[in-house]
């Protein structure tokens, strides 16, 4: 019997991440994040180089969906509030050995987001045509927003379980799982979409359907996993009774995520209402295009800091507080070290990446230009990422809530407004204020971070 012992002392192991090097765990979790973030990307950036390319559409096609973006990010922003919020708490809670308070914060997160979901259904199918008018839509491209986002607001539920559920499966140390999850969507949904959008010619239509029904798919096997006896947290009908104290901590903890999203809804909104006063269709267009390649370069940045954050908060929950600290430099040389590459790449070769969506000469020619402006000082983000992960990792609600409002509320939304107005600068005004709010808010999330959690955990014993 005594391999069995060492058999469930291995296991044990490899979910505690107080014990082996500090590196080796965030890699660990880390790694299939990473895959599984940029398979989880594909949905959206799949669906998008074949809208591109749809017979006859032109452009109109591919604007009208990226007018549709913000919505799409209004139900990102719910999951993000809930799924950003829960899986932090389990992993303090598992690192204090409170399994039980794990199991009972995990039932209350389901049930959020599946109220959360069919609310989104009910209000977004009552006011998406002035809504999308009062995005950027033009007579040109709402037929096209119309359809695409119909479609998927009906499959908002799936979204919010496979989004807003999927991190508990990493919080407990499932890294392959929770990137099998994704890769199951995403192969669905890339199988399917040239078979709705051009065998079937339901075009904007069938990427939508195609992608509801890969989030379907992938909701269903999170629920299957959490409920199976597999998982160390197990997804129980008794937990998911709302208690007010979990609900408000989750929320309140989860708030910076969803803060990070709407303030992108925002974002996206200003920009592209900026954008077709200042330049039209085609610059709503380019808009678009970056967004989509911002998408997949950071990638690997949010699924390395998504892989810190367990490990993080699980050695800090369990007082390993000189483990934590080692936590915070390895994710942050990595992630610096990694945007300072991108920035680089953007410079030399924008082109190349515009290509991937749509190869038109006017496009191109203007996409070119606004991508140099948009990705200059990238690596700057990556401060943001890592202050607001240590921030989140450690239940600091409210400095995570404050540096996520920061960079995109007070300083992207304002100068996206004022910018085009100042010495001629038109567009370029629009793609220039991602970078100055990236060097503003990311320098100052990441100062902040260290002059506030550095000093606490060094008085702190491991």
């Amino acid at each position: 019997m005594q391999w069995i012992k060492k058999l469930h002392e291995a296991h044990n192991e490899e979910h505690d991440f107080s014990r082996g090097s500090i590196p080796g765990n965030i890699l660990r979790l880390s790694l299939p994040l990473m895959v599984g973030q940029f398979i989880n990307v594909l949905y959206s950036i799949v669906d998008r180089m074949y809208i591109g390319r749809i017979p006859g559409a032109d452009s109109s096609a591919l604007t009208g969906v990226g007018v549709s973006f913000p919505i799409i990010t209004v139900v990102m922003a719910f999951a993000f509030l809930i799924g950003t919020g829960g899986p932090p708490l389990c992993s303090i809670a598992r690192g204090k050995q409170e399994d039980d308070k794990a199991e009972v914060i995990m039932g209350n997160a389901f049930a959020l987001v599946v109220i959360a979901g069919i609310l989104i259904i009910i209000l977004g199918l009552a006011v998406k045509r002035p809504l999308l008018y009062a995005l950027g839509a033009s007579e040109a491209t709402f037929p096209y927003a119309d359809d695409y986002i119909s479609i998927y607001l009906l499959g908002s539920v799936f979204v919010m379980i496979s989004m807003g559920m999927n991190g508990f499966i990493n919080c407990q140390g499932f890294a392959r799982i929770g990137m099998l999850t994704v890769l199951i969507g995403a192969v669905i949904n890339i199988v399917l979409d040239p078979v709705f959008i051009f065998l079937f010619h339901m075009g904007v239509r069938g990427a939508a359907i195609a992608t509801v029904i890969s989030q379907a798919v992938s909701a269903l096997w999170i629920v299957r996993f959490l409920t199976g006896p597999r998982t160390l947290l197990r997804l129980r009908a008794g937990c998911m009774r709302l208690k007010l104290s979990y609900v408000k901590d989750i929320l309140a903890l989860g708030l910076s995520g969803f803060i990070m999203q709407a303030t992108n809804c925002m974002v996206q909104i200003v920009c592209n209402v900026t954008l077709q006063n200042f330049g039209g269709d085609i610059y709503v267009g380019v808009m678009t295009i970056i967004n989509s390649v911002r998408e997949v370069l950071s990638v690997p940045v949010n699924g390395f800091t998504q892989g810190a954050q367990p490990v993080i908060g699980f050695n800090y929950g369990a007082g390993k507080y000189s483990r934590v600290k080692q936590g915070i430099k390895f994710m942050s040389v990595i992630c610096i070290g990694y945007t300072t590459v991108v920035w680089i790449l953007t410079m030399l070769v924008p082109g190349a990446f515009i290509a991937i969506f749509n190869g038109s000469g006017e496009l191109m020619e203007a996409g070119v230009h606004a991508m140099r402006i948009y990705f200059f000082g990238f690596c700057f983000m990556s401060l943001q990422f890592s202050g607001q992960t240590v921030f989140t990792g450690l239940g600091k609600a409210k400095q995570a809530i404050f540096f996520s409002l920061l960079r995109k509320a007070v300083i992207v939304v304002p100068l996206t407004l004022i910018l085009p107005h100042v010495a001629d600068l038109g567009v370029n005004g629009v793609f220039l204020a991602e970078p100055i709010s990236n060097f503003i808010g990311g320098t100052a999330c990441f100062v902040t971070m260290l002059c506030i959690m550095w000093p606490a955990l060094s008085r702190e014993k491991a």
